[in-house]
C-alpha cells in the first residue's frame, strides 16, 4: 500500500483518536479537560514531529538505495 497525504493524516489522526478514546475510557485520575487541553495536543506534536522525522529518513533511504 502506497501512502499519500490523504492516508497519512487518516491515520494519524485514528491513531491519535484512538489514544485519547482509551484515555478517556479508562478508569484512571484524569478528568477529560485534562486530556483534551493537555494530553492530546502533547500527542499531536509529538506525532508530527515523529512523522516528519521518518518522511525525510524514509527519502534518505530511497535516495541512498
Amino acid at each position: 500500500m502506497e501512502f499519500d497525504l490523504t492516508k497519512t493524516v487518516v491515520a494519524f489522526l485514528a491513531v491519535n483518536a484512538i489514544g485519547v478514546g482509551a484515555l478517556m475510557g479508562a478508569p484512571m485520575g484524569m478528568t477529560e479537560s485534562t486530556i483534551l487541553t493537555m494530553v492530546l495536543p502533547s500527542m499531536l506534536v509529538f506525532g508530527a514531529l515523529t512523522l516528519a522525522i521518518g518522511v525525510k529518513f524514509g527519502e534518505y533511504r530511497a535516495k541512498a538505495a
